[in-house]
């Protein structure tokens, strides 16, 4: 049976809980759900009142093909919401493994106290001083880790930005492979885990066998079904193996929706230069791998090992978002200056998207000039330095930056940078980046799928009619797939076959031994955003909020011409009630 691990983090005591009323729940369903029950809606983000927790999802650690995603939760300190960010890598599989469904790290050390280690095995918690992992960054770190408590553990940790507070850090997951190479990258939770005076949780899962299912037969019958589904599909069994997430960029870019020099422009004329097609040529003329798996048991395998020129490793999960943030949002068109820079952001703890629009503004402010990479590396990498002004202002991303250089073209909503499609001509997800409860978040309704790749429906993307439903529907079928576990891209599946969202709720039937339905999936998602809601507002947020810079509706953007035309009111219908 599933625990709750409790940590005071100033006391160093742990307590194992049983799941009582959180029972049913998992991944973002109990982030979200602990935090609106534990956390004042108004503290500060990095006081003693905020909780960080790392959960694994519903069907986690089962063997269900892509269920090892972590979701974390807490208040952001960059957006003052509700926030709960989503990785890969090993860590939730070796959670659920260990019969832990959530880690709740609680209170706070002294200010100046030392950072901590924390090592969870089948025997217990243990705390270790982390003097030599202290100030390093996260390959550094993981190496010394690796060493010590051999390959096979699971770790999440942060680098400088996190150790330093810093609003833009991410919490780093190590993948297959042992390297730190997975983030939750959105709102800053790296802050709250370095609030917390904790560099790194290390769980050996050792002695530990797969979570078993009620139903065994019943169990292993839906996950074929499952499997073949997610195979089946030309994105999650062709595209995405193939080419990566950046496949995205020539298709967005053909679009006219792939923001270009801060969101001037919804085309980037160096985008073949930067897509997923020149990123597998590139990486197989290299001998690096095209396919490549977050986590293990990942049959769509979109992650990739991007190598430089001599053949050695330099980064992975190469992502779409990444390629676009320092690609074509700041006009560098080196795809070996992209990769560095996603290397120095998994390295330092950076969010890639807040920091590739954080260079923008940058750029905008004249600090470094338009398309340069390698002082965009160098102005990154000086938030290893806990000194460095400049690096500070860097490290607190978009929002911060944009006021200390004096912009005022500043695309975030909630004080989190927006993603790589530009709203104005892909509407409905203009919608989700609005009122979701997250800050601006393309994950959180990923309406791209009907606005653009035509999956799951066709709804014109330039167009305001159908733009609000399909972006609730699919914040509320998110919610639901980040609470069971399971990677966001099974939706283009899932999307297009009837027999998906029942073959999900088969396999938790299956596992539970209990009746679970479909509308219990969506009940499930429903539950989840109105417990963010209702977190959020409590924390003042109001229709207000829900809404974009002023550019987006006072500019045309190139080359449809199209504007922002939704209000804030209109808008509250994606919202559920």
């Amino acid at each position: 049976m599933s625990k709750i691990l409790r940590i005071n983090t100033r006391t160093k005591e742990y307590r194992f809980e049983e799941l009582g009323k959180y029972a049913g729940l998992g991944g973002r369903a109990l982030t979200s759900r602990i935090v609106l029950d534990e956390v004042p809606a108004t503290c500060h983000p990095l006081s003693a009142a905020n909780r960080l927790v790392a959960a694994a999802g519903v069907l986690t650690g089962t063997g269900v093909a892509n269920s090892g995603r972590i979701s974390l939760g807490a208040k952001s300190p960059l957006t003052g919401t509700i926030k709960e960010s989503n990785s890969g890598g090993q860590f939730a599989q070796k959670l659920a493994k260990l019969g832990i469904l959530a880690i709740v790290l609680e209170d706070k050390p002294e200010d100046g106290a030392p950072f901590t280690n924390i090592i969870i095995t089948q025997d217990g918690v243990k705390f270790e001083a982390a003097a030599e992992l202290e100030g390093l960054g996260t390959y550094a770190a993981m190496d010394k880790i690796l060493a010590k408590f051999g390959p096979k553990t699971g770790t999440m940790l942060i680098g400088p930005a996190g150790e330093t507070c810093r609003m833009a850090a991410s919490v780093q997951f190590s993948d297959p492979e042992g390297r730190p190479s997975r983030a939750a990258g959105r709102g800053g939770l790296g802050a709250v885990m370095g609030s917390k005076r904790v560099k790194a949780i290390v769980l050996d899962d050792a002695g530990c066998g797969m979570v078993s299912a009620a139903d065994t037969d019943k169990f292993k019958t839906a996950n074929r079904r499952w499997v073949e589904l997610l195979r089946g599909h030309p994105v999650t069994g062709q595209g995405l193996p193939g080419f990566g997430t950046a496949i995205l960029v020539n298709i967005i870019n053909e679009a006219g929706a792939l923001p270009t020099k801060n969101f001037r422009d919804g085309r980037f004329e160096h985008a073949a230069a930067i897509s997923g097609e020149a990123i597998a040529e590139t990486i197989t003329k290299r001998g690096g791998k095209v396919k490549h798996g977050c986590h293990t048991g990942c049959v769509i395998q979109c992650s990739q090992e991007y190598v430089d020129k001599a053949g050695k490793y330099l980064t992975s999960g190469f992502e779409y978002e990444t390629v676009w943030a320092f690609g074509a949002n700041t006009l560098i068109k080196d795809l070996d200056d992209i990769a560095a820079l996603d290397r120095a952001c998994d390295d330092l703890g950076l969010d890639t998207i807040d920091l590739g629009n954080t260079v923008a503004m940058a750029m905008e402010g004249g600090i470094i000039p338009w398309g340069d990479g390698k002082a965009a590396e160098k102005l990154i990498r000086r938030v290893a330095d806990k000194n460095d002004s400049l690096g500070r202002i860097i490290g607190n991303g978009t929002g911060f930056a944009a006021q200390a250089f004096g912009v005022d073209r500043v695309p975030v909503v909630k004080n989190q940078a927006l993603p790589a499609y530009d709203p104005r001509s892909v509407k409905g997800i203009g919608v989700t980046y609005c009122t979701t409860t997250q800050g601006a978040d393309h994950t959180a309704g990923y309406a791209v799928c009907q606005n653009i790749l035509k999956v799951g429906g066709d709804v014109d993307a330039k167009g305001k009619a159908g733009q609000i439903e399909i972006s609730k529907n699919l914040q509320i079928a998110t919610a639901a797939v980040d609470a069971l576990g399971l990677c966001l891209f099974v939706a283009f599946a899932v999307l297009d076959n009837a027999d998906g969202v029942p073959t999900i709720a088969e396999l938790v039937s299956a596992l539970t031994g209990k009746p679970y339905t479909v509308d219990d999936v969506v009940a499930l998602g429903v539950n989840t955003l109105k417990d963010e809601i209702a977190f959020n507002t409590a924390a003042g947020f109001t229709v207000k909020d829900d809404q974009l810079p002023d550019f987006f509706r006072n500019e045309k953007l190139p080359p449809h011409g199209t504007t922002w035309d939704f209000t804030a009111e209109e808008m509250q219908a994606a919202k559920v009630s």
